[in-house]
């Protein structure tokens, strides 16, 4: 009973920091466009969030944290079948909440927060209640989200493995479906990207648990221990890497494909670190608490962002600069009795979130923080200037 309260702890110390900083980011421009264009399935669930709680942040940002403590849940559940042991199981939830590319598919409006929840759910409901219970599932993702290819071609294999001719007919299916309706972009001339790939991911997972990510998929493979999960990750990492060798590829897109292999990588640890005499467990622990800590630090990071604006020269290197400014900047317009502005388009599309919509009565021209011009809007975080402009009412008479 206890772990259970542990469990419910670990959540609500995760929705209060994540709820913290919904008040702390402005729109992105990326999170701008996908509101205010085409219709998603993920626009609609936004929308309906903005209908219900108002147009703020933390209506832009609340279904994203709902997908993530649902997603932590579903975590949690397939684990068990990996790990016997209940603290493993916390610690495996704790490590995944951490990861830095789960926290920022927790606070940013894009696919990459639904695609774990639904890669989760899928990996749920096949091992706990039934393969055909997930047909459904399949359908519906071929539909709302062409990032679920590569989940069709990890089950295109897998069904091959265990010789299930239905099911690999369904998968087969619904990757054709989803290259019709979303398509599969190579552009360019080949050029390598192996190494950027390599570097994203490590900075996604942290270096020591990506490498170690990658060391179970291998050794699984090596010993033939191969399931559901390691398909899931294993083909599409593969395909990722392979795809990075012409051209750049968007390694947010694949990132959540590894998270789900966390299962995995914690009973490989596990049961390496059980077999071993206490004398010879120090590799491990010290192994551990490193990433742990390092873990933790990065958190830190995103939680007291703001502070590092403080040290850095350009204010437009912070990692976190293009969700900034655009809240505040509106505000300052605001109480300046100005709705409305001719602005750079990405900050006007940012703008309008805020209330502040485009016309050609104010002109919004950005200034260079490195030239010292007058300026009448500025914003500061932690009294360290990062942006400046000039605003001018235009005579149209």
């Amino acid at each position: 009973m206890k772990y259970r309260y542990i469990l419910f702890l670990i959540l609500g110390i995760d929705a209060a920091i994540l709820l913290s900083q919904t008040h702390q980011l402005s729109i992105s421009y990326d999170e701008a466009s996908l509101l205010y264009g085409y219709f998603t399935l993920l626009q609609g669930i936004i929308k309906i969030s903005l209908g219900i709680f108002g147009q703020n942040d933390f209506a832009l940002r609340l279904p994203m944290i709902i997908l993530h403590l649902l997603s932590v849940i579903l975590m949690y559940e397939i684990s068990k079948k990996y790990l016997d042991n209940v603290r493993d199981r916390l610690w495996i939830i704790v490590i995944f909440i951490l990861l830095p590319g789960v926290i920022s598919s927790a606070l940013l409006v894009n696919s990459a927060g639904l695609v774990i929840f639904g890669l989760l759910l899928f990996v749920y409901i096949y091992e706990n209640v039934s393969q055909k219970a997930t047909y459904p599932l399949l359908l519906i993702f071929s539909i709302v989200d062409g990032r679920f290819l590569y989940l069709f071609l990890s089950l295109i294999l897998f069904s091959r493995h265990i010789k299930d001719k239905s099911f690999f007919m369904l998968n087969l299916l619904l990757s054709i479906c989803s290259l019709l309706i979303y398509g599969f972009d190579v552009p360019g001339l080949p050029k390598g990207h192996f190494l950027d790939s390599i570097g994203v991911y490590s900075a996604i997972f942290t270096p020591i648990i990506f490498v170690y990510l990658v060391y179970t998929l291998y050794r699984r493979y090596l010993t033939k221990k191969i399931d559901l999960l390691w398909f899931i990750s294993s083909v599409t990492f593969i395909i990722s890497l392979a795809l990075s060798f012409r051209q750049r590829v968007g390694v947010e897109v694949f990132a959540p494909y590894l998270i789900i292999a966390l299962p995995l990588a914690a009973k490989t640890f596990s049961s390496s670190y059980k077999v071993r005499l206490k004398m010879f467990r120090k590799r491990y622990k010290f192994t551990f608490i490193l990433s742990l800590a390092f873990l933790v630090l990065n958190s830190f990071v995103v939680v007291f962002n703001k502070e590092l604006y403080l040290v850095l020269e350009n204010p437009q290197s912070h990692f976190v600069y293009n969700m900034d400014i655009a809240k505040e900047l509106a505000a300052e317009l605001k109480l300046r009795n100005i709705n409305c502005v001719d602005t750079e388009y990405k900050m006007s599309k940012r703008l309008k979130f805020y209330g502040v919509t485009k016309c050609d009565t104010y002109v919004l021209v950005e200034n260079d923080l490195k030239i010292n011009d007058i300026s009448n809007v500025t914003i500061s975080y932690k009294n360290k200037l990062i942006y400046s402009a000039n605003v001018t009412k235009i005579n149209n008479k």
